[in-house]
């Protein structure tokens, strides 16, 4: 009798325990962004965390972890449970370029699952007001003619805004001094006050400052002109043709979360993206939205695979370091 009652004891306990395994989300969830707020991730991450709070049910609360380049706040979410509840939200460089300039105590594409490929947006060349340089061609012989006194503010050594000044200087033959910060926000802030010369920003992170005149813009590092800053020649039509840098964002769990809980989140960054309030302050910032094919979790896994084979070998060849 005592065993029944043991057995039944353990199968109900048993049903309550897989009942609640199946209600997800039962508590908010926290997406980590490896960078300082008030750079174009965190605002990015809070465009669509009030949003995916609908879709959930549940609130998305955003943390900022910073530190080497955003190391730090991805190897947070690297280690964590892989219960649904701790999301990696990061960029090109933060997902992809750290693990070719620095020894990571995780493995980016095996100890993150993929979650859903975000937005997408060019870079713009911009500096503090007050440059003697009218033009993208008058920067260039501008910087030329002062080797090693330009400075350059980054999100950190190998993040985005340093490989492409390192590529800026490649085409150019200019010499550019960097100067890291812990993110875009705090670098665009030393921008707007004269503290620095040059940022190669994220559109989305330079248009709104480029449009209150705080700071000059000189090319987008599209093909294209973007719909958010029209007025902006492109870097073929302003003098430096092939400089093309876009800086893409994704999301991402802990490897070991259970398939069923990838497709809610996914189901949830979908509904996000497909709305049409969040498709407009997105557009506002020059971010651009993928495709629906290619908001799923196995789109955004071969893409991020093809993205290290890709750049890696171009990294490690600029001979990138941490100092």
């Amino acid at each position: 009798m005592k065993k029944l009652i043991a057995l039944a004891l353990a199968a109900a306990f048993g049903s309550i325990c897989s009942a609640e395994a199946q209600v997800y989300p039962a508590r908010p969830i926290t997406m980590v962004v490896p960078f300082a707020a008030g750079g174009p991730t965190d605002t990015l991450a809070r465009i669509l965390g009030e949003r995916m709070r609908v879709a959930l049910g549940q609130p998305v609360i955003v943390e900022n972890v910073t530190g080497a380049s955003g190391t730090i706040g991805v190897g947070r979410v690297a280690r964590a449970d892989g219960d649904g509840y701790t999301l990696s939200i990061g960029p090109w460089n933060s997902h992809v370029l750290n693990g070719a300039v620095y020894k990571l105590n995780y493995d980016l594409l095996s100890d993150l699952q993929p979650i859903a490929l975000l937005a997408s947006n060019d870079c713009v060349i911009v500096s503090k007001n007050g440059l003697p340089a009218g033009n993208l061609k008058e920067l260039i012989a501008w910087v030329k003619a002062n080797p090693n006194k330009v400075s350059a503010g980054t999100g950190g050594v190998g993040t985005g805004t340093h490989i492409t000044s390192v590529l800026f200087q490649n085409m150019t033959g200019t010499t550019i001094q960097p100067v890291p910060y812990r993110g875009l926000g705090p670098a665009m802030q030393a921008l707007m006050a004269g503290q620095i010369d040059l940022i190669f920003d994220q559109a989305s992170n330079a248009l709104p400052q480029v449009r209150g005149g705080t700071i000059r813009a000189y090319a987008i590092t599209g093909k294209k002109r973007s719909i958010a800053a029209p007025d902006i020649p492109t870097v073929d039509e302003a003098g430096l043709p092939g400089f093309h840098v876009s800086v893409w964002h994704g999301l991402w769990t802990p490897k070991g979360t259970p398939k069923s809980i990838v497709a809610a989140l996914n189901r949830a960054v979908v509904e996000t993206l497909a709305d049409p309030a969040v498709r407009q302050r997105l557009a506002d910032l020059g971010q651009e939205i993928p495709p629906r094919e290619q908001q799923t979790p196995e789109a955004l896994g071969a893409f991020h695979k093809a993205e290290i084979d890709k750049w890696w070998p171009i990294v490690k060849a600029a001979n990138i370091k941490v100092e």
